[in-house]
């Protein structure tokens, strides 16, 4: 993956966790059992799942936006931790594939 392309690709989950996050602030104030201390999410998400960090962006407020995938499995997981170290689970799935696509030529429709 150039350096391009990783860029792009960190602005783009960086948006999309920015989304996430003022979409969900209720939603999280509401449903704190999605939340916990950074060490028990990442340790939860190894253990149970096999899922390690794949990409990270910083998102609005300072938050951490990272996704955790398993290359085995194909299982994946959003999460968002807030600057004072709480991660929230913001979605999870199944058949994760790393992607590393180039924008197409300028001036030319897509």
């Amino acid at each position: 993956m150039t350096r391009y392309s990783k860029m792009f690709h960190l602005g783009a989950l960086t948006t999309a966790a920015a989304l996430v996050i003022v979409t969900t602030t209720d939603a999280l104030a509401q449903s704190p059992r999605n939340c916990g201390p950074r060490e028990v999410v990442v340790t939860r998400l190894a253990e149970g799942y096999g899922e390690t960090r794949q990409a990270i962006g910083l998102a609005a407020n300072a938050a951490l936006m990272e996704i955790f995938a398993s290359t085995e499995t194909g299982s994946w997981t959003i999460t968002v931790t807030l600057p004072g170290g709480l991660t929230c689970l913001m979605a999870s799935g199944q058949s994760y594939e790393a992607l590393s696509e180039p924008l197409p030529a300028r001036g030319i429709p897509s």
